[in-house]
């Protein structure tokens, strides 16, 4: 991990809200934003925002997420995801994340990332499925 890996960095990204982000249950008519599909976002934009200060081979995963889901995002509208960084503690990362839709605040989340080393990674993946048989 580089020194600038600090809280109070922030990262914003857009998402526009399409038919594979809506839950389908209740009909076309009431069609938006699923929290699957909204903690999807905050994951991905956390990360991108925690990516930018990582070493060669190194990489993040995602470890807690603990989402509220404060309204209703339309088909067709755009959501913004702001995500900050509020702690650093060795390789544990604590993020807060704010879900806008431009008429509300539709989430809100706390998400906590782990940076992990991709080859040592690789190693315990490959002796746990040796381990499958």
């Amino acid at each position: 991990m580089k020194d600038s890996l600090t809280a109070g960095l922030e990262r914003t990204q857009k998402f526009e809200i399409d038919t594979g982000r809506t839950i389908e249950f209740m009909g076309d008519e009431l069609r938006v934003y699923g929290t699957p599909y909204m903690v999807r976002d905050i994951e991905q934009t956390s990360r991108l925002l925690v990516q930018d200060h990582l070493d060669e081979g190194e990489e993040t995963v995602g470890a807690h997420v603990s989402v509220d889901h404060l309204g209703a995002s339309l088909l067709g509208m755009t959501v913004t995801v702001t995500a900050r960084i509020t702690a650093v503690d060795g390789r544990r990362v604590t993020l807060e994340a704010e879900v806008h839709d431009g008429m509300d605040v539709v989430g809100k989340a706390r998400h906590v990332r782990f940076v992990i080393d991709r080859d040592r990674q690789k190693v315990r993946l490959e002796k746990k499925r040796a381990a499958m048989g």
